[in-house]
């Protein structure tokens, strides 16, 4: 079943925290994206029904394999679209907001074509 884009927003978010902490639990995910405790139990198991999370027996949440291959994708466009946004004169804390929200439409065509713009600095 394809990712909505819910789904991928939690990945993302899942991923950026595992950057920067060894252990996620859901009360992690709740404070960052701000969503209740309800709302993040049931995206997590969706998650995990799908099979881009597992959760331990310590309730650390870890991505699969697949969760971290599509994760990085989507921090990846991200990344991509931000630094585009910026070039253009964005500040940085809307090219991010932006970002968050383009990321989850954009066809990977136009996608490569910015970072082709972005790589070259035309």
């Amino acid at each position: 079943m394809a990712l909505q884009e819910s789904g991928e927003m939690y990945l993302e978010n899942i991923y950026m925290l595992l950057q920067s902490k060894s252990d996620v639990h859901a009360i992690d995910i709740v404070e960052r994206m701000e969503y209740s405790k309800p709302s993040v139990s049931r995206a997590l198991g969706i998650l995990k029904r799908e099979g881009y999370v597992t959760v331990d027996e310590m309730s650390h949440i870890h991505l699969t394999e697949l969760g971290l291959k599509t994760a990085e994708a989507i921090y990846r466009r991200h990344v991509i679209l931000s630094s585009f946004l910026e070039s253009l004169g964005v500040s940085a804390k809307t090219a991010a907001e932006d970002a968050c929200k383009i990321e989850h439409v954009i066809s990977n065509e136009t996608l490569e074509a910015i970072k082709r713009h972005t790589e070259s600095g035309e």
